[in-house]
């Protein structure tokens, strides 16, 4: 499958920016504008996500959280989908034949 290009952010809460903006905040997934779930299949009126389409979602398996950061659990399915294979911290040594 080919991973997902052109995902915005979604997220349970959001915060006030340092320039007055409002940016995502709590739990973050990757959101398809135009769509009503996220990438991992989430139902966006359900779970009462927050859209922000101006906010694209470039997170990576790799990077790290801290407690000054607003966003506070990225997910791993939406992370999954949105990244290409060549770019995974992991790589199968000796496959099955």
């Amino acid at each position: 499958m080919a991973p997902v290009r052109g995902a915005a952010t979604a997220a349970s809460s959001q915060a006030s920016g340092p320039d007055g903006v409002r940016v995502p905040a709590g739990e973050v997934h990757a959101w398809l504008p135009g769509t009503n779930q996220t990438v991992c299949g989430l139902a966006l009126s359900r779970t009462r996500l927050v859209r922000f389409p101006h906010v694209p979602f470039d997170f990576r398996a790799t990077d790290v959280l801290t407690d000054r950061d607003e966003i506070g659990w990225i997910c791993p399915r939406c992370v999954a989908a949105t990244t290409r294979r060549d770019e995974r911290g992991w790589r199968r040594v000796s496959p099955r034949p």
